[in-house]
Formats: C-alpha cells, sequence, structure tokens
C-alpha cells in the first residue's frame, strides 16, 4: 500500500514536471511580458499620481487637503462607507448562512440576485434610484410631503454604495462555509447550543478572516465608488460631493495639483487595503498549515 501511495507521488511529481518543461527563454519572456504589463498599466500610473500630486511642493499638497472642500469630501466619503459596509455586513453574513446552512425553494434565485450589481452598470443602479426615490419617481410626491430627501443628499449615496458593494461579503462567505459544511454546526445543535450561540463559538471563528477579507474589499469599493454615487449625489459642492466626485470637478477646473493631491489620497487607501489583503492571505495560509500537515 506504501509502494503505491509513493510510485503514484513520483509519478505525479514526474508528470507536473513534463507539463511544466519548457525552454528558458519562453519562462523568461513571459516573466518579462507580466513585469512589463504590470509596470506600464499599473505602476507608472500609480507613480505619477503621486509625482503630480507633489509637484508643486508638500505646502500645496497639504493646502490641497486641508481646503474646506476637500475636507467634507473626505468626511462624506468615511461617512457613507462607515454605515454603508456595516450594513453589507449584516446582510452579506445572513445570505451567506442562508445560502451554505440551508436548503429551500428559490435558493439559485437569491446567489443570481446577490450577483446582480456585478452584471449591472453602477450609472444604472444610480438611475434606478433616482427613479424611485426621485421627485418625478414612484414615492417623489410621498417624500416631497413629509419632507424627506433621498436623491442629492446623503441618504441616496448610501443607497446606491450599498447597492454596489454588497456582493463582496457575501461572495466572500459563501464558498467559505459551503466548504466548510454544516456538522459543527449540527453537533453544536445537538449538544444543546442555541442558534446565536452556535454561530459565535462555531461559525464565527470558522470565517472570521474570509469576513474580514470581504469587509476590506467592501470599504475599498464603497470610498472608490464614482457612477453610482455621481448619478444620486446632485455634485453640491462641500455637501453631497465624494472623494472621487471631488477629483473629477477639481480636474475639470485644471486645478491638476488638489485634484492629484486627493487622488493620492485615494490611491493611498488602495494600497492600505492591498497591505490588509496580503496580511490577511498570510494569516488564513498560516492557519491551513498546521491543517494540511
Amino acid at each position: 500500500m506504501g509502494a503505491a501511495i509513493g510510485a503514484r507521488h513520483t509519478v505525479g511529481a514526474y508528470s507536473n514536471k513534463i507539463a511544466t518543461r519548457e525552454p528558458a527563454w519562453i519562462k523568461a519572456l513571459l516573466i518579462t511580458l507580466g513585469l512589463g504589463f504590470f509596470a506600464l498599466f499599473l505602476l507608472l500610473p500609480l507613480i505619477a499620481v503621486f509625482a503630480e500630486a507633489l509637484r508643486k511642493g508638500w505646502e500645496v499638497y497639504l493646502a490641497s487637503l486641508v481646503e474646506a472642500d476637500a475636507l467634507s469630501a473626505i468626511k462624506l466619503t468615511l461617512l457613507i462607507a462607515v454605515i454603508a459596509v456595516p450594513l453589507n455586513l449584516v446582510f452579506g453574513v445572513m445570505a451567506a448562512w442562508a445560502i451554505a446552512k440551508f436548503d429551500f425553494r428559490g435558493k439559485s434565485l437569491l446567489i443570481t440576485l446577490i450577483d446582480l450589481p456585478f452584471s449591472v452598470s453602477p450609472v444604472v443602479a444610480g438611475l434606478i434610484y433616482v427613479l424611485v426615490f426621485g421627485s418625478q419617481g414612484w414615492f417623489g410626491d410621498w417624500l416631497f410631503d413629509h419632507d424627506v430627501k433621498i436623491i442629492f443628499a446623503v441618504p441616496g449615496m448610501v443607497l446606491a454604495t450599498v447597492f454596489v458593494t454588497f456582493p463582496f461579503v457575501a461572495r466572500e462567505l459563501i464558498p467559505l462555509m459551503e466548504a466548510q459544511g454544516r456538522d459543527e454546526e449540527e453537533a453544536a445543535v445537538v449538544l444543546g447550543a442555541s442558534g446565536w450561540q452556535t454561530f459565535w463559538h462555531v461559525t464565527l471563528p470558522n470565517i472570521k478572516w474570509g469576513l474580514v477579507y470581504g469587509v476590506v474589499l467592501c470599504n475599498a469599493r464603497a470610498m472608490g465608488e464614482f457612477g453610482a454615487v455621481s448619478v444620486v449625489s446632485g455634485h453640491i459642492r462641500g455637501e453631497t460631493n465624494t472623494m472621487p466626485l471631488h477629483v473629477e470637478i477639481l480636474y475639470n477646473e485644471y486645478n491638476f495639483a488638489a485634484a492629484f493631491a486627493v487622488a493620492s489620497l485615494l490611491a493611498l487607501l488602495a494600497l492600505l487595503t492591498m497591505v490588509i489583503k496580503v496580511f490577511i492571505e498570510w494569516q488564513v495560509n498560516r492557519q491551513a498549515q498546521p491543517d494540511s500537515e
């Protein structure tokens, strides 16, 4: 038996070598093309953003970030993320729990609806909210009569952001929960644990890094969203402009130093997201190694 397993591993290793045996010049060419693509389309634009932002010096750079409209855009971006991300965290966990742990009619439809924001243009998503909550929309008259403002205000921007970023948490958790199965939860229920105790002490520890990963991606998209937020914001300077919208206005006004300064802040947030992503992947791999051994 042991000899058969050893022979199988030997054959597998040999076949892998055969499958990956390529001339050295092909490997060098592929590596060069990959690094060249990365440098040309990813690294160079990122460097250009920071170079242009600092071209007129640190004083101009800092002044662009502490200017009243810029501060308002930064605060509004953070506010929308603080509201939208926890909402998607709750809804994403609930949806993933229902899909991975239960069998019910309409399950495939729910999965399709979760993926809907991936296939719908953000601009179309914004227009949907204008159609529903705008002054000429389905609920426009009722909202006007009760002095409730959604479109061209923060609530509409939050709704548009929630729609666009909804799949990120759920899509990270669904395959993870499905791979883990239901055995541990069922054992906990048999031992007398309540639903909340089962989730808190069994499910959550198993999905914590996937959950954090989904939240990080959701937060990054929420702060960088442009299309849907642009449609419902009204572009009111100092009131309903997020950081991406503020960058667009500054660029259209040929205020390139300020535009790239705010853009560099968004780029820094993206880089921070990448660092957190790498850390999470490292933690997941580190925890998986003892299990594989």
